[in-house]
């Protein structure tokens, strides 16, 4: 959903790509969000960047215009084109004054490589687009585009005190074509957040590994356990129910989108509740959409069960989508919840079907955010 005529443009790339997109100084510039905190960071990120437009964010963003009775757009697309020359060096300047006067640090490889050996949390983030990022980076930088990293720190970095590490290029071209500008911007949000940023300028990688391809957050390796094909699968569930039970713990919304006939929706935190639920049978087959969190699950699950029962827990290979992409049938629905859809809190800004109450619930909500950061004396917010 989106603003009638607005152009899609993550907040990072707001000071890249604005001189572009409104090249008279007298055209006025309205950032929005879903609600609020974007489209705040956004319009005060051009207000930071001295950009001489008029600029404003919309008040409570596609929420706000949706509860005054106005109509959104569904599907839009609209992409800026490349940048000018002109304004990538216009964008450039700014950027690198606005994370100075944040107090941004720069490091070269020596110094990063230094801090990978201490003690101290360090995380690596590369804040271009993920595209940019799965067609070449510097190894060991986890994907987080800029504007989701302001947004989401604390999904993508939650060691509170760590030091932060962006780069804004792939590390191969020192004079990369958009390289400096998002990963500017984004630092200068983090340091005036309290978090001590640097930044690993195009100039300063030489010697650093790079590679390709879309993120992969690291992962231990699972505990060991009998996995069997989706056709085997298919096969033990052509005998009947009490040969074999399929519980799926994916997500509730994935579950009900799609899933195996047949197989029962539990959460891994109320697994042992949802056994209770579940015919027994000679086998239990456990799945997710790729079963990377039901290898995990197996284990305990055996504990729950008799030595008979935990030797014939088994997990699908490759998951609910290699059953899918293996040509076997699925369906959808809430048909077998052993457990309750509490899993997920839907945003009251995730679509246009929320209830009126919540938008303005949850607007009321963010609004109240000033006065207690007014309260709370450990934000470390420091605005420039």
């Amino acid at each position: 959903m989106s603003i009638p005529g607005a152009v899609s443009v993550p907040g990072a790339e707001l000071v890249l790509k604005v001189r572009d997109l409104a090249p008279d100084p007298k055209t006025r510039v309205i950032v929005n969000c879903a609600g609020r905190t974007r489209s705040l960071v956004g319009a005060q990120s051009l207000v930071n960047a001295g950009i001489p437009n008029p600029v404003a964010a919309l008040r409570n963003g596609t929420i706000g215009w949706k509860l005054a009775g106005q109509a959104l757009d569904n599907g839009a697309s609209r992409r800026p084109g490349a940048v000018s020359d002109a304004a990538r060096t216009a964008a450039r300047v700014d950027a690198r004054a606005v994370a100075d006067r944040a107090g941004v640090a720069r490091i070269d490889a020596s110094t990063l490589a230094t801090w990978r050996t201490e003690s101290r949390t360090t995380y690596l983030f590369d804040v271009r687009t993920p595209e940019e990022y799965a067609s070449g980076h510097l190894a060991d930088f986890r994907a987080a585009p800029g504007g989701q990293l302001v947004q989401e720190t604390d999904v993508h970095a939650p060691v509170r005190g760590a030091r932060i590490v962006l780069v804004d290029h792939d590390g191969t071209l020192p004079g990369s074509v958009d390289a400096g500008v998002r990963a500017e911007m984004t630092a200068s949000w983090l340091a005036q957040m309290g978090w001590e940023v640097a930044l690993l300028d195009a100039g300063q990688a030489a010697g650093l590994a790079v590679a390709a391809g879309s993120d992969k957050p690291p992962r231990p390796a699972p505990p060991e356990s009998q996995g069997i094909a989706p056709l085997t699968l298919a096969d033990w569930i052509a005998s009947g129910p009490d040969e074999v039970q399929v519980i799926d713990v994916t997500t509730s919304a994935n579950y009900v989108k799609r899933h195996i006939p047949d197989a029962w929706f539990v959460l891994r935190s109320g697994l042992a509740d949802a056994l209770a639920a579940i015919p027994s049978s000679r086998r239990i087959v456990l799945t997710c959409a790729t079963s990377t969190l039901a290898w995990w699950v197996a284990d305990e699950l055996r504990e729950l069960l008799d030595d008979e029962r935990a030797a014939n827990v088994f997990v699908l290979e490759g998951g609910t989508q290699a059953w899918l992409a293996a040509g076997l049938p699925g369906e959808s629905g809430e048909q077998r919840l052993a457990s309750p859809r509490i899993d997920r809190y839907r945003r009251p800004y995730e679509g246009v079907d929320v209830p009126a109450s919540a938008m303005q619930a949850y607007l009321d909500w963010e609004f109240g955010l000033v006065a207690q950061l007014e309260r709370d004396g450990t934000h470390f917010f420091e605005p420039i």
